[in-house]
């Protein structure tokens, strides 16, 4: 028993340690630990811990927060699990909390409001850069590009975005796993089921559903059992549903969320603290959170043993290069969307021009581009409004 307590209390540190200090997203999170448990400590092989990123990438849900919740699990099995993923997360969700408290209160103060304005276009860089980057590695061949287009253009006409993502990674696995290694002709035969979404995406009209903790907490354990690609889709599922369906959140809420979540160390998903925070408080807050992590705990508690023996299957392989194609497209769709509402005047334009040169050309780190756009954005305000 002793050793299993040390164990628990060394893996608490090292993850509350990660969860003080892990800027930059999802990779360079897994850089870290990956020089904290197998570099420094041991406590994994190298090959072990390249099984469990390519087995992470998988299953829905916040990848980086996944691997330390696999590293925990294999030190003190369930228990090492909960205490890895809660250490991780809790430094992100106190802050987060607490910027959301102060949002609250000064959200509408001019200066804090031209701060926030200023973030915004930033911010859009930020996801556009994201989509760039990982689209340079996921887009392999002109399959995946086509099924990309597919669904971006389904999901700029309405369909439902959790229903492009499943309908377009099955049917996108299939005909990528048919398609390899032969010509195309009667293959494209099966993109007809994809078009479909377009179809029915008409017929998503906005729904009322009443804001309640259970609807708050069902919603978000629907979004952290669905959240294939990044954590940027998050993004995804909360323009869809919180802004244009449900009606609980602006577009400038939205992306005030995305800015603190961006700004905050730790998983960008500790974002649904500050919306369950911003719509009911500590008690949406606490809801929240727990909604969207648990099904990361039970899927990696679950498939920890036997997930990483399905990848190197053909129909696998297709299935992950599906998914990470329709996780693009869904990113780009909300990208446009959010640009139309961000990108209003020449000050908002400004910020993005000189944010997109910061990230693709000068590779700046997102932490010092979003206080950067902040004072930018809060230089222009003055002078605009005192011209």
């Amino acid at each position: 028993m002793t050793g299993r307590l040390r164990a628990l209390g060394e893996t608490a540190r090292v993850m509350l340690k990660l969860g003080v200090l892990a800027f930059g997203g999802p990779l360079a999170h897994i850089g870290m630990l990956e020089d904290e448990v197998v570099e420094r400590r041991r406590w994994l092989s190298r090959q072990h811990f390249l099984d469990l990123v390519g087995a992470t990438s998988l299953l829905p849900g916040p990848n980086s927060t996944q691997m330390m919740m696999h590293v925990g699990y294999e030190r003190a099995g369930w228990l090492g699990l909960l205490v890895a993923g809660f250490s991780f997360v809790l430094p992100a969700a106190l802050i987060t909390l607490a910027l959301a408290a102060l949002y609250v209160a000064y959200g509408t103060v001019p200066a804090v409001e031209s701060l926030l304005w200023g973030i915004k276009p930033a911010v859009l860089i930020i996801i556009l850069a994201a989509v760039w980057r990982l689209g340079r590695s996921a887009m392999k061949t002109w399959r995946e590009m086509v099924l990309g287009a597919v669904v971006l253009v389904a999901v700029l006409l309405g369909t439902n975005e959790i229903r492009a993502l499943f309908v377009g990674a099955v049917v996108g696995a299939v005909w990528l796993w048919l398609t390899r290694g032969r010509m195309p002709s009667v293959n494209l035969a099966l993109l007809p089921a994809l078009g479909e979404m377009a179809a029915d995406g008409v017929e998503s009209a906005s729904e009322a559903v009443p804001l309640t903790l259970q609807s708050l907490g069902l919603f978000f354990l629907k979004v952290g059992a669905v959240l294939y690609g990044s954590g940027y889709v998050l993004v995804v599922f909360l323009e869809g549903d919180l802004v244009e369906r449900f009606g609980w959140l602006t577009s400038d809420q939205l992306l005030d969320a995305i800015a603190i979540g961006q700004m905050t160390p730790g998983p960008l998903l500790t974002t649904a603290t500050f919306v369950g925070y911003l719509l009911l408080g500590v008690p949406g807050a606490t809801v929240a959170t727990l909604a969207i992590f648990l099904p990361s705990v039970i899927l990696v508690g679950l498939f920890n043993r036997v997930i990483a023996k399905l990848r190197a299957r053909p129909w696998t392989g297709a299935f992950l290069d599906s998914v990470n194609s329709v996780a693009l497209a869904l990113m780009a769709a909300v990208v446009f969307k959010l640009a139309l509402a961000a990108l209003t005047g020449w000050q908002a334009w400004l910020i993005a021009i000189v944010s997109a040169v910061a990230v693709f050309r000068l590779r700046l780190h997102s932490a010092w581009l979003i206080a950067g756009a902040a004072v930018l954005g809060y230089l222009l305000r003055l002078v605009s409004f005192g011209s």
